[in-house]
């Protein structure tokens, strides 16, 4: 896959998950997404990769509305969205490659506006470190799937603090493109390595300090 389908385009929730279904029926077993959000925490910084250990979906349709698909319950449990022994896998490897990460709950919105300050601040009360256009539908469909999914998010803007912080597309953009090598770095090993994950019991990795990084 390169890029996605966004509901911000015009597109229904069926099709913005379409590739996740044929990507079920091609047998995959785990999915990596990414995305880049606006940072919405205080300690992160432009440019910073955080590893995703939940969402909060702000969609206004689920994707698992209407007719339930045999891949999954009707009424799915979502405690562990983000798999714990992958999240655990790339702190190993960013803590070995010395590439700093946080952690952090991605808040999904329709869009396609950016956040105003009070939306960026209402979402970090609720919970959120970072927010975007994309992600949870998908990672909501691989779940139900029974597809294993980690995320990360590239801060590529900062929001919801005392100064306001106008933003861009061109700067959303570049600050993606800026931190892309690292994110690929991490995901490339653990592409390499997850056959092994894959066959061992998952270790769960403790995500109640989402701030926590590695230097």
């Amino acid at each position: 896959m390169q890029g996605r389908f966004h509901y911000y385009e015009g597109y229904s929730m069926k099709e913005v998950t379409f590739p996740v279904r044929v990507m079920y029926e091609l047998g995959i077993k785990t999915l990596f997404v990414s995305n880049a959000a606006g940072g919405m925490n205080e300690n992160f910084r432009v440019g910073d990769l955080m590893i995703i250990t939940d969402h909060i979906n702000f969609f206004p349709e689920h994707p698992l509305r209407g007719k339930n698909f045999p891949t999954g319950p009707r009424f799915p449990d979502m405690h562990e969205t983000y798999d714990q022994g992958l999240i655990k896998l790339a702190t190993d490897i960013a803590r070995e490659k010395k590439i700093r990460v946080r952690y952090g709950v991605y808040v999904g919105v329709q869009g396609p506006t950016f956040e105003t300050p009070a939306e960026y601040k209402m979402y970090r009360i609720l919970g959120g470190d970072t927010v975007g256009m994309s992600t949870v539908p998908e990672v909501i469909v691989a779940h139900h799937c029974g597809i294993r999914t980690f995320g990360i998010s590239v801060i590529t803007d900062l929001g919801g603090f005392n100064a306001p912080i106008e933003v861009s597309h061109e700067e959303v953009q570049k600050a993606a493109n800026k931190a892309q090598p690292l994110m690929t770095e991490i995901m490339r090993e653990m592409i390499i390595r997850s056959e092994q994950v894959g066959h061992q019991q998952t270790e769960k990795f403790n995500t109640d300090h989402p701030t926590e990084e590695w230097k």
